[in-house]
């Protein structure tokens, strides 16, 4: 196996891992929907399901340094509504991850997302201030947020587009996904390490040397999102969001 020792880890797989370390980074500093690249360069690096293991410290770390930065900005009623689906769908992903064929997950998922993504630019031509209040939108896009944050670290589709229906501008929608991954993240941690095994000690001897790059990533990160307005910036994490949707289903 690849990650038997970390000598045996070609020059290639490292680019490949920092890189996604670095997107990681900006992604955690308020650049969302770019967490597809990451996903993919960590599968190309050391195979799709040993890196779902090394991915999660690495996120984990990136979630940390943006609660840091961002907890002012947390809207915790929108994490309290969130995140008992999002749980509810880590252990449904968790139970039917290894069993489920991958053809089907990226199309269904790939859909759904777009489709989402779809009502979402149409809402935002109503030039509607309304935001949707009923308990089954929260549960639909939460628990589709924890099945695909357990099989393959996805869940960043679903909740920016619950977020940007929640109308939360740009500081707050940063701090918010930064606490509420933050604490799904570590709720995922005993999964992979004790019933799916992909984290051990030699994967966190691989994030520890990984760790500059999201330093990296989120300076970076946290300077872009600076420069960039807060309606554009609505506009383009709808935008990466449905890219992210055409990676999933051709990755």
């Amino acid at each position: 196996m690849i990650l038997s020792t970390t000598p045996d880890i070609t020059i290639t797989a490292w680019t490949l891992a920092l890189t996604a370390a670095f997107v990681i980074g900006i992604s955690k500093a308020g650049i969302k929907g770019i967490a597809i690249i990451n996903v993919t360069l960590m599968a190309l690096a050391f195979g799709a399901k040993e890196s779902t293991g090394l991915i999660v410290p690495l996120l984990v770390v990136g979630d940390a340094f943006a609660v840091i930065y961002y907890n002012r900005h947390a809207q915790w009623k929108y994490i309290v509504a969130f995140l008992p689906w999002m749980i509810l769908g880590i252990l449904i992903g968790t139970a039917i991850g290894k069993d489920l064929p991958e053809k089907t997950f990226k199309i269904s998922m790939s859909v759904i997302i777009l489709g989402t993504v779809i009502m979402m630019y149409w809402w935002d031509r109503k030039k509607s201030k309304n935001v949707p209040t009923h308990w089954a939108f929260a549960g639909f896009i939460g628990t589709m947020a924890g099945i695909t944050t357990m099989i393959g670290n996805l869940a960043g589709a679903f909740s920016n587009i619950y977020f940007l229906a929640m109308r939360l501008p740009k500081n707050e929608f940063i701090g918010t996904a930064a606490w509420l991954f933050f604490i799904v993240n570590i709720f995922k941690l005993p999964f992979h390490i004790f019933i799916w095994k992909t984290i051990t000690p030699e994967t966190l001897l691989i994030n520890l040397k990984l760790v500059p790059g999201i330093v990296l990533g989120i300076i970076v990160g946290v300077r872009l999102v600076k420069i960039i307005k807060e309606q554009f910036y609505r506009k383009m994490i709808l935008v990466l969001t449905a890219v992210g949707a055409f990676l999933i289903l051709f990755r």
